[in-house]
């Protein structure tokens, strides 16, 4: 099993920045690829952002070149998500995710966290 812990939502007017954090703990050397998804009210729940443990990376095109992914591996694993230029339509729910050997990242299978909260308003 794998403990996902969000950190760093909050409230930011546009244009602003804002930094999650994802805490990864329990059987972590299961663990390939992991992601930012987020889901904003009355909408499905979507991909951000991703990186393989090789560090391969991949972004929502709504994202590019405002926000970056990084991963630390090993003992103390954390997947971090750098959010600049901060607009209203990012606001939503954001979801540190994680695979399993079984469950390929973003299934409902695979490893979730409780969610952070990102509102950007004015």
């Amino acid at each position: 099993q794998v403990q996902l812990v969000e950190s760093g939502g909050g409230l930011v007017q546009p244009g602003g920045s804002l930094r999650l954090s994802c805490a990864a703990s329990g059987s972590i050397f299961s663990i390939n690829a992991m992601g930012w998804y987020r889901q904003a009210p009355g909408k499905q729940r979507e991909l951000v952002a991703s990186i393989t443990s090789a560090g391969v990376t991949n972004y929502a095109d709504s994202v590019k070149g405002r926000f970056t992914i990084s991963r630390v591996n090993g003992k103390n694993t954390r997947l971090y998500l750098q959010m600049n230029i901060l607009k209203p339509e990012d606001t939503a729910v954001y979801y540190c995710n994680a695979d399993s050997p079984i469950y390929g990242l973003g299934s409902e299978g695979a490893y979730w966290g409780q969610g952070t909260q990102v509102t950007v308003s004015s």
